[in-house]
């Protein structure tokens, strides 16, 4: 038996007759019962017939035409190609389109490197490698450390718990520099003065001795803050020589001048300090004092960042650790052709890295290349004699080592003993926990030059590459009051004094207001601005809970929603859309905080109306606005403690949750008063009145309990933290006050 022929060669047979004899033996040899399976090539093959065969021998080919044309209709003129279409007998699902949808809102964050906002993309999938700056700890932490870190911890959360990044956090401590040094040097000394416990005569001849020199620093001071706190400095132990000088002279008794001493002791410590170390700093050859003074100091930083509700790094990485790792990151670079010894100490050559084709010094501040006081601050005070800046090629040069002077710790090297520069122990560190290239670096808006363009020279120097940080974000500066914060101003506010005034809360409501990236001014009205943003909020979330509060049957939490409903879930939506795109915009907090702020109006509004004519607001909705705006107080770490809705009451800590615990008594004791409060008003007690009032007013808030009475509805119960009560009490009473006169 011959084989059928195919498709093609049946369509070339011209004479319709045996084109339908051919077509007929190729059906034969189909199954055409498989469920009417049609194929376009089918429809083909009959488009070129225009009736049915009418030999009965070509049953097979009258079948299928006939069934082809139940479903398709009839055929199409000559050269018209048949489409399957939807048959009259049997429906079939129409072609579906797929929506167009909106272009996702991608991060972007303003990158130092470029100075513009850029697109965020990590070099690998969703990990984040991130380096940040860490403090130098030989002082208490103060407002501008808290400027950068709190900021950071934003940054950091928002990646993390917002957009999902997984990110790896590393930070220093500088623990080795010139101002520990100095600074430990000077503590011990005047430590080891005071032991000896000099007559008043003798004090009065050193502070004169010491006067001298510092004159003639004064003198020489042009930064005017520097100069007004050194004229200070003068000014008060002036003052506080002259009764000693008179009771000396009129030789007064004992205790009478050792209070005159203390006096003096006190105010001349930092004069003395700086005296007896520029006479006897060299003498000193215990180095426990060099590692005493930061290691104290380290740990107030961690008990402030942990006030302040900032998380700790993934890892923590101090300078006095990585001392083998920065003595092979120098010997590279100087291997590499980068870096020169000199007198002991090793600098970077930054003509040579400069001239290289590949590489480019001063990729952040380019025109600040050459400021020689910026580069004589980075150096460090110890530094800067004319012996150690004769040792450099160019003034522009940097050191990699230093070497060490009598009177300052030392490591063993190649190059004799010596410690690391300042701008060395950053890129050891993070090269060796993050490799050749990281995601993100972060530091204060004054590290830019030198410290971080100083970072990426000798980095890239190691590893000979041009990519050693991908975004480099630096926090705006911190002004207090408007001013620069400066010991000379005495607006020099440690991080535990001003928690000692606001909460950490507060503190970082404050800073969520502000762009992280700009300067931020800590005065008394940012401040009370964020206290009021708390009270808003809190007020929000107090009254959500109230509302939660009123018993339902589990049906009954289901309610109808009426176009108001409708139109608060179209704001809610708006407003969340609009909280990621400012997010997207390089973490745009002050616009979040201004659509949140936006979005509890709207809520605020909403339970107006449903009050003003006596009906409950729809719970679920409120709810989930409620949860939303924790759950974005959460990210910003504005909400430390475990809470599911709203501002946490009981402090930080509680072991318990106050609210669930006590709010059912408090429930109790509201109804009980509403009962007697109704009695009283029926049987005209007005003392009964009287004494629902005082608990109402007088005995509650002393116990941070808020009664709210409306009429015609249930009191409202809430907590709130007493101070913020007693507070309240006190401007209604003055307000009273004034009404009255």
């Amino acid at each position: 038996m011959n084989s059928a022929p195919d498709y093609r060669s049946i369509l070339s047979i011209s004479d319709e007759a045996a084109r339908a004899q051919a077509l007929n033996e190729h059906l034969s040899t189909r199954s055409y019962v498989q469920g009417y399976s049609l194929s376009q090539a089918d429809v083909d093959a009959f488009r070129q017939l225009s009736t049915p065969p009418a030999d009965p021998q070509l049953f097979h080919v009258a079948r299928w035409f006939r069934h082809i044309e139940a479903l398709l209709g009839s055929p199409c003129g000559k050269g018209q190609p048949y489409r399957l279409q939807a048959s009259k007998g049997r429906r079939v699902q129409p072609q579906w389109s797929p929506p167009a949808g909106t272009q996702p809102c991608r991060l972007h964050l303003y990158n130092s490197l470029t100075r513009n906002k850029e697109v965020f993309i990590p070099q690998d999938g969703k990990k984040v490698t991130w380096y940040c700056c860490g403090p130098t700890v030989y002082d208490a932490s103060h407002m501008g450390h808290a400027r950068s870190y709190i900021s950071f911890d934003i940054l950091r959360r928002v990646l993390k718990d917002y957009f999902k990044f997984d990110v790896f956090y590393c930070m220093n401590i500088t623990d080795i520099d010139d101002k520990i040094i100095k600074r430990a040097r000077q503590n011990y000394l005047f430590e080891q003065y005071l032991e000896k416990r000099p007559e008043a005569a003798q004090l009065l001849e050193d502070v004169q001795a010491a006067l001298k020199p510092f004159s003639v620093k004064l003198n020489e001071t042009t930064d005017p803050d520097k100069k007004q706190m050194l004229e200070r400095i003068q000014h008060e132990v002036q003052l506080a020589t002259e009764p000693l000088e008179k009771a000396v002279q009129s030789r007064l008794t004992g205790e009478e001048v050792n209070s005159c001493v203390e006096v003096l002791l006190e105010e001349a410590k930092d004069l003395l300090s700086d005296w007896l170390d520029s006479t006897l700093g060299s003498d000193v050859t215990d180095n426990s004092i060099f590692s005493k003074l930061p290691k104290f100091w380290e740990g107030e930083f961690h008990r402030d960042m942990e006030a302040l509700n900032v998380l700790p790094p993934d890892v923590l990485t101090r300078v006095s650790e990585y001392v083998p790792e920065i003595v092979n990151f120098v010997q590279k670079i100087v291997d590499n052709g980068y870096g020169y010894v000199s007198n002991g100490s090793v600098y970077f050559d930054t003509a040579k890295f400069a001239s290289s084709e590949k590489h480019s010094y001063g990729k952040l501040v380019p025109e600040a290349v050459g400021d020689q006081k910026a580069l004589q601050e980075g150096e460090g005070d110890l530094s800067i004699s004319a012996d150690r800046l004769s040792e450099k090629r160019s003034p522009n040069d940097f050191a990699l080592w230093k070497a060490s002077k009598p009177g300052e710790p030392s490591w063993p090297c190649p190059w004799g003993k010596g410690r690391p520069g300042w701008h060395i122990e950053c890129s050891a560190m993070a090269g060796t926990l993050l490799g050749a290239s990281m995601d993100i670096h972060g530091g204060g808006f004054d590290l830019r030059f030198p410290h971080h363009d100083n970072e990426l020279a000798q980095s890239e120097a190691y590893f000979e590459n041009d990519c050693w940080v991908r975004y480099f974000l630096h926090t705006g500066h911190l002004t207090i009051a408007g001013c620069k914060m400066s010991k000379s101003l005495k607006n020099f506010i440690t991080i535990k004094d001003a928690l000692k005034k606001h909460s950490a809360r507060q503190l970082r409501l404050a800073f969520l207001m502000h762009s992280w990236k700009d300067t931020l001014d800590y005065s008394s009205n940012t401040m009370e601005s964020a206290l009021q943003y708390e009270k808003f909020l809190n007020e929000f979330f107090l009254n959500v809970k109230d509302i939660l509060r009123a018993p339902v049957d589990i049906t009954g939490q289901f309610e109808k929603w009426g176009e108001e409903e409708a139109e608060l879930n179209k704001n809610f939506y708006d407003k969340k859309t609009a909280i990621h795109e400012a997010l997207c915009d390089n973490v745009d907090t002050r616009t979040v905080m201004e659509e949140m702020r936006a979005l509890v109006s709207q809520c605020n509004l909403y339970m107006a109306a449903r009050k003003a004519v006596r009906k409950r607001p729809n719970r679920a909705l409120l709810e989930n606005i409620a949860l939303y705006l924790t759950h974005m107080l959460k990210i910003f770490g504005a909400i430390e403690e475990e809470s599911s809705l709203g501002f946490p009451v009981g402090g930080s800590g509680s072991s318990l949750n106050l609210e669930s615990t006590v709010m059912p008594y408090l429930q109790v004791l509201s109804e009980f008063r509403e009962g007697v409060r109704k009695i009283a008003r029926e049987q005209k007690v007005p003392e009964v009145l009287q004494l629902s009032d005082a608990l109402r007013d007088d005995i509650l808030p002393e116990l941070g309990v808020r009664f709210e009475d409306h009429e015609g509805l249930p009191t409202v119960v809430k907590l709130v933290d007493r101070n913020t009560l007693l507070k309240e009490r006190e401007e209604k009473r003055q307000v009273s006050k004034v009404k009255m006169t």
